[in-house]
C-alpha cells in the first residue's frame, strides 16, 4: 500500500464482504467482534461508502490517518483528519470516505443496542463527490 502515513493497525484484507456498498477499494481489519464491533477501515483515494443508516445503535468514527469526509443527508460534508472523532446518532443518513488525493483510515465502532442493524442505501454519486474540495 502506498500509504502516506504510518498505520496504527494492519490494513487488513480487501473489503470484499461489503464491496457492493463502496465506490472504490476499501480494506477491513476487524479488531473486535465480541460485545462491540470495532473495525479498522481503510479507503484508497476517492473511495467512499454508500449512504447508510445505523438503526438503533449508531456509530463512532475515530480517524487514525489520511484525509477524508463525513456527510449527513442535507448537510455539508466535513473534512476529517487524524485525531477527529465523529459520533453518529442512530437513524442519521450519512456516508464517509477518502478525499480524492489521500488514503483515509478510521476505526469504526458500532454502538451496541438491542435490534441494531445497518441499512445500506444509494451510492454517493461522482457528481456530488466531485463537488467537494
Amino acid at each position: 500500500m502506498e500509504n502516506q502515513y504510518d498505520a496504527i493497525f494492519e490494513i487488513g484484507d480487501k473489503n470484499d464482504k461489503f464491496a457492493e456498498y463502496f465506490v472504490g477499494q476499501s480494506y477491513l481489519n476487524m479488531l473486535s467482534t465480541e460485545r462491540v464491533g470495532i473495525g479498522n477501515v481503510t479507503f484508497e483515494p476517492a473511495c467512499r461508502n454508500n449512504w447508510h443508516i445505523h438503526h438503533e445503535g449508531g456509530q463512532i468514527l475515530l480517524v487514525t490517518g489520511g484525509e477524508g469526509y463525513y456527510q449527513e443527508w442535507d448537510k455539508p460534508a466535513q473534512k476529517l483528519t487524524k485525531g477527529d472523532v465523529v459520533n453518529i446518532p442512530p437513524e442519521v443518513k450519512h456516508w464517509h470516505g477518502a478525499t480524492k488525493n489521500s488514503w483515509f483510515t478510521h476505526i469504526a465502532v458500532e454502538v451496541p443496542a438491542e435490534g441494531a442493524w445497518n441499512e445500506w442505501l444509494e451510492p454517493v454519486t461522482d457528481e456530488d463527490y466531485n463537488k467537494l474540495s
